[in-house]
């Protein structure tokens, strides 16, 4: 089990009953790679990303899944290949359009030392049970001097960190009755510390998806209406996916009013479930 430089174990471990290939073959399996593209088209963390992408130069998004990623920035300008450990995803992605995809372990990438400008991974660290440090070794090598790394982890954020005890046993408990190890749930603080480790200097970082709680509580057309509307390149939203206007009536008032509270920064830091960070190789 990982543990970071202080000697303490990272302070979330999840585990699930199934993990594995067999897992993420699955689970990539009930998404189409049209629903994932028009969700990353509507996105938050799309501006995110490409605000942080550098304009030239080859970009590899690490973990792509189902490639929506790799199509979307392709589509808006950028020289960007995925790679993925899982060859399913890979496969439906390649059905859909002919994106440079290949399977290939992120600790182990089949690309030249400082070959690509940009590296964007988005979920995929946390679930290395040694930890992130062997992809991040890797990620360091293929990037040029200069070069950004794009990452995002699931977050400790504020309803997390209360909840630590209670989410704490639960997954002992999962793990106790033959659960496999899931992910890890980074603070700030330990994807930081970690970056620094392989010589990246952190720019930036912001929670993103916090409706992800509230789609799990509210009725589904509500979490639905709590979505957010199209961001990215040529939209109005802003990084932190602040929505406009969209109706006059009593309803949808209070809907924009509740969207604009949800990408505050107090409710990111409170209810973000992932956390993206964009750091430099020094």
């Amino acid at each position: 089990m990982w543990r970071d430089r202080s000697d303490e174990p990272a302070v979330l471990t999840e585990y699930r009953p199934s993990s594995g290939q067999e897992f993420w073959s699955e689970h990539w399996g009930h998404h189409g790679v049209e629903e994932l593209l028009a969700i990353a088209r509507r996105s938050p963390l799309t501006t995110l990303i490409t605000r942080a992408l550098p304009k030239s130069g080859v970009i590899l998004e690490a973990g792509c899944g189902t490639g929506q990623y790799v199509l979307l920035l392709r589509e808006l300008g950028w020289r960007v290949a995925g790679a993925d450990q899982v060859v399913e995803p890979l496969v439906k992605c390649r059905r859909l359009a002919p994106a440079p995809l290949a399977a290939m372990k992120l600790e182990e990438l089949a690309i030249r030392d400082g070959a690509l400008a940009g590296y964007v991974s988005l979920g995929a660290v946390e679930h290395d049970e040694r930890g992130p440090d062997a992809i991040l070794v890797e990620a360091r090598r293929t990037l040029a001097p200069g070069g950004i790394l794009v990452l995002s982890v699931p977050y400790v954020n504020g309803v997390r960190r209360l909840a630590a005890p209670w989410l704490r046993r639960r997954n002992w408990a999962v793990r106790s009755q033959g659960g496999k190890f899931y992910q890890f749930v980074f603070t700030r603080r330990e994807l930081r510390a970690a970056l620094a480790r392989h010589g990246f200097s952190p720019l930036s970082s912001a929670p993103y998806d916090p409706a992800r709680l509230l789609r799990k509580a509210l009725p589904g057309r509500l979490a639905r209406r709590l979505a957010p509307t199209p961001a990215g390149p040529g939209n109005s939203g802003n990084s932190r996916g602040t929505h406009p206007p969209t109706g006059s009536g009593p309803r949808a008032r209070a809907l924009n009013l509740a969207r604009r509270l949800l990408y505050t920064e107090p409710a990111l830091r409170l209810l973000g479930h992932m956390l993206l960070v964009v750091a430099r190789k020094t």
